[in-house]
């Protein structure tokens, strides 16, 4: 395997790829790992069950972002988003099957800004949006433009694919789907990414050029398949599912209510069955931060550690029982909310965290500004760079998601959204200090009318702001955009 990675690379530069000579001592390294629908039940996060070690030990070398959020609760509207540093509003891209080129032809994304600079810039897995497990072991809706070098693994959980469980029989992406795998993890999709990855690394270790690498797992995505062995460590007994009160559905508005019971196999799931789902997700997890291990230990023994800057991450957050809903696509917490870790060199608040309000967009001019890259104009993200100094520095005031064209606002204290143009098919307001759980829905309440109107004339502020046309950007509207 290591020579053929060899011969990629030499193949790669003979067809005219950037990757140039550079002081790699001026130059950090970038890894940028990202999971797949991964929310925040993780150890670092605070979750008394869900083991993460690995994760947990990256936190303790970086900053972990408490507040951190998606743009778009749905896989490629958000990545186009943060590889592009513009709001879903700005890329058009709002649903999946959609390459970013279609809509903004001319864009630089992230990777791409660093291929210009002397990186040499190398794809493993899923960045862009893949179907999964459909998209697995081909090229997805991925951007050639962003890389010199891509890799598609492709494992035995292709091939199993015909015993995985699925709640809609023969359904696996969209629907809970899991099942606990044969064999070893080097099988795996995951696996065989991680351990690309890690050659890779060794690579560059003897070669001293700036790369910059981001890995895409596919876990903890449906289906959630991962070896026995991890699902061994979550028994479905001690898996806690929260309890939604009879008439509950009626506080929210009609849109809302319509995306919670969208999928009927999910809606008032079994005690039995949901125990079984939770279980799988978090053997899935525990899968995905092994094969993170291996990733950050080849960064070790190549020596790359003091010189790498690392971003671990997720596309959105994931709704496990939560309002009665499974997987994503809402406006809640749950699905906006994000894991968020940046560790390495030029980061002086190692170990801490910060409650700063984060968005995915900041991450394109954070890493710009970390690295000394003159970013494009068309950025809509803040850089986070003075947080990671100083983690009581907040950049933010509001984080904003959306999904479709109803937008929704995170403040220190409030969750505020609207459905349908300013409002009109109906509003929630959440007190985060007395209900972090977002069950209490407030927009009605006489107390917190100020409040409201407040809000509501921010998230307007948010979304004119979020809709402006992105600086020598080329935008393709089609009909109905």
């Amino acid at each position: 395997m290591l020579k053929q990675i060899r011969l990629l690379i030499l193949i790669t530069l003979a067809m005219g790829g950037s990757y140039q000579p550079a002081d790699a001592a001026a130059k950090p390294n970038v890894l940028f790992l990202i999971c797949d629908d991964l929310n925040c039940d993780i150890g670092c996060y605070g979750h008394p069950q869900v083991k993460t070690p690995n994760i947990d030990r990256l936190a303790k070398r970086g900053v972990r972002f408490k507040n951190a959020y998606c743009q778009y609760p749905l896989c490629g509207p958000s990545r186009a988003s943060f590889m592009t540093g513009m709001y879903p509003d700005q890329t058009l891209v709002r649903t999946n099957p959609v390459f970013v080129r279609q809509m903004v032809p001319n864009v630089v994304t992230l990777s791409q800004l660093f291929r210009q600079n002397g990186y040499f810039a190398t794809r493993i897995g899923k960045i862009f949006h893949y179907g999964v497990p459909g998209n697995i072991g081909s090229s997805g809706h991925d951007d050639p433009y962003s890389w010199d070098l891509a890799i598609n693994p492709r494992g035995r959980d292709k091939d199993d694919e015909p015993l995985i469980f699925s709640v809609k029989p023969g359904e696996y992406g969209g629907y809970l789907s899991w099942l606990a795998a044969e064999g070893e993890d080097r099988e795996q999709t995951d696996g065989i990414a991680v351990r690309t990855a890690a050659r890779l690394i060794a690579e560059y270790g003897k070669t001293q050029k700036p790369f910059f690498l981001a890995v895409g797992l596919y876990r903890p995505h449906t289906p959630y398949v991962a070896p026995q062995k991890y699902f061994d460590l979550y028994p479905p007994e001690e898996m806690t599912i929260p309890e939604v009160p009879e008439g509950y559905l009626k506080t929210l508005p009609v849109p809302a209510q319509k995306k919670l019971t969208k999928k009927k196999e999910h809606f008032n799931l079994s005690k039995p069955l949901a125990r079984q789902a939770k279980q799988a997700y978090y053997a899935a997890v525990t899968f995905a931060d092994a094969q993170i291990g291996i990733v950050l230990e080849a960064l070790e023994q190549a020596g790359l550690s003091d010189d790498t800057i690392i971003v671990f991450t997720s596309d959105h957050g994931y709704h496990l029982g939560e309002h009665r809903h499974w997987l994503k696509t809402t406006l809640f917490e749950n699905a906006a909310r994000i894991p968020l870790i940046i560790a390495g060199p030029g980061i002086q608040a190692k170990g801490q965290s910060t409650s700063s309000l984060a968005e995915l967009t900041d991450l394109y001019p954070t890493l710009a500004e970390l690295c000394e890259l003159e970013p494009p104009a068309n950025l809509s993200g803040v850089s986070q760079a003075k947080t990671l100094s100083d983690p009581s520095r907040q950049a933010r005031t509001s984080a904003l998601t959306q999904l479709k064209l109803n937008y929704s606002i995170r403040t220190p204290q409030f969750r505020y959204t609207e459905w349908g143009p300013q409002g009109t098919e109906g509003v929630e307001l959440y007190d985060h200090q007395s209900d972090p759980e977002e069950m209490k829905n407030l927009a009605e309440n006489p107390e917190y009318e100020q409040v409201r109107q407040k809000l509501s004339r921010l998230l307007r502020q948010r979304v004119v702001e979020a809709n402006r046309a992105p600086a020598g950007i080329k935008q393709v509207h089609f009909v109905g955009d």
